[in-house]
Parts: C-alpha cells; sequence; structure tokens
C-alpha cells in the first residue's frame, strides 16, 4: 500500500496539497474523499496529524450549504455520547452502520442495474438534467417572445415598427 498523500496545513489556516505543489480548499479536501484518495493533513508548525479536524470542518460546510444530512436531535445525542461509557461503542455503531447503509444501497443499484440493463439512479439525475435543460429553453423562448411583444418607448410615432 503506498504512502498517504500529504496535505499540510500552515498557520494562516491555508492548506497546502505536497503532491499537486498548491493550495487547496475545503472543497478540494472533499474531492480527494469522493475519489477515495488516501491522505493525512499535517499541522505545519506542530507536525500533528489533524486529518479528523478538517474532515470534521469538510462535513460542517456540507451541513451548512444544501439539504442537512443530520438533524438538531441527532448531532445533540451525538455530543452526549462523548465522555459516556459507551462513547467507543457509539463511533463504532455509526460508523458499522453507514457502511452497511451504503453496501446495500450499492447492491439495490447493482439488481436494478442488472434488472433493467442501465443504472436507475444515474437515469433519474440524466432524466432530471434534461427536463431542466428543456424547461430552460422553454423559460428562454417565452422571454425572448415577450421582449418581442413589448411596448415601444420612442417617442417617434412616424418610424415603422421593428421586427
Amino acid at each position: 500500500m503506498s504512502e498517504p498523500r500529504v496535505i499540510k496545513k500552515y498557520p494562516n489556516r491555508r492548506l497546502y496539497d505536497t503532491v499537486e505543489s498548491r493550495y487547496i480548499t475545503l472543497g478540494d479536501i472533499r474531492k480527494l474523499v469522493l475519489e477515495r484518495v488516501d491522505f493525512m493533513v499535517i499541522d505545519k508548525k506542530t507536525d500533528e496529524d489533524i486529518t479528523r479536524s478538517i474532515l470534521l470542518q469538510v462535513i460542517a460546510e456540507q451541513e451548512h450549504h444544501g439539504e442537512p444530512l443530520m438533524s438538531h436531535d441527532f448531532l445533540s445525542q451525538v455530543i452526549r455520547a462523548y465522555g459516556g461509557a459507551m462513547q467507543g461503542y457509539v463511533g463504532s455503531y455509526l460508523e458499522q452502520s453507514l457502511k452497511l447503509l451504503m453496501t446495500q444501497q450499492q447492491q439495490i443499484r447493482d439488481r436494478m442495474r442488472s434488472m433493467v440493463g442501465i443504472d436507475p439512479l444515474g437515469s433519474v439525475a440524466g432524466l432530471a438534467e434534461k427536463n431542466f435543460a428543456q424547461w430552460k429553453a422553454l423559460q428562454d423562448q417565452m422571454v425572448t417572445a415577450m421582449m418581442g411583444n413589448a411596448p415601444r418607448t420612442t417617442d417617434n410615432k412616424d418610424d415603422p415598427p421593428k421586427g
């Protein structure tokens, strides 16, 4: 197994990807996770591994934008689990539950693909994109038509109508 990619966090809060030799954002860290790239984030000043902290920041950013994954009640329960006798168990339970959910989701996709011959979720996403493009084209046509029929604001009534 190869060494994990090293990301350095500088005191100015910037993240530096040592493989690509460039500064990156939390969005770039999210992409690395989605692409299953093995990496670790090291604090440049202390040489401490702060990967978990950065991953929590990525989660917080995701929760802040769009539809949140975790409810207020869920987050409160997680906070309450810290320091209790079951803390290690709760973390392991949540991790295993999420792995099982992801495995089951992939199995359902695979079964649907074998029955129908296509990825149903991919098909729905493609259909949604196609519908959006058609809706946008229709909207553009309507705006163009309305602009063509808009009242003229010229003061010279002797000019022939344009169009």
